[in-house]
């Protein structure tokens, strides 16, 4: 079951490798401090959402192993 799941993040890891044309255009275009700086915003967007994810998950798996009285 792991080889699968390697196998597959490895396929999916290739075709994720695209960008938007915006995204693109803007890095093609522009300097590295540009593009550094695009890359913080993406990397700065894309924590707040994990971060609710894993908070929502810590309190489910906290309530489920709560001792029912």
């Amino acid at each position: 079951m792991k080889k699968l799941l390697y196998i597959s993040l490895l396929i999916f890891a290739q075709i994720a490798n695209a960008q938007c044309a915006m995204c693109k255009a803007v890095v093609e275009s522009g300097n590295a401090s540009e593009a550094e700086g695009l890359n913080s915003g993406i990397l700065y967007l894309m924590v707040f959402p994990y971060l609710l994810v894993g908070a929502l998950l810590y309190f489910i798996i906290k309530y489920k192993r709560k001792p029912k009285i």
